[in-house]
């Protein structure tokens, strides 16, 4: 691997990692078992949270699919940590 694929690597999983961040926070917000308690509940009352909670399943696609890939680019980069 030369130092510009070397480059390019360490960038997207410095990207991913922050998708992948950004995502799981994401879903912590969204999720359907904290309704009822603490900050999502008082949540649940405005129209625009009611509407971020119902696209809870697709942020998981989004952190899987990033986790994956952030996964293949770190091993390929660094290689197999076992």
């Amino acid at each position: 691997m030369d130092i510009f694929q070397s480059i390019v690597a360490v960038r997207l999983i410095f990207v991913l990692g922050i998708i992948n961040l950004v995502a799981g926070i994401l879903i912590v917000l969204s999720c359907r078992c904290m309704t009822g308690a603490g900050v999502t509940g008082k949540l649940m009352k405005y129209t625009a949270y009611q509407r971020f909670f119902r696209y809870h399943c697709y942020i998981w696609w989004i952190f899987w699919a990033s986790v994956v890939i952030h996964a293949i680019f770190a091993i390929g980069l660094l290689g197999n940590p076992f």
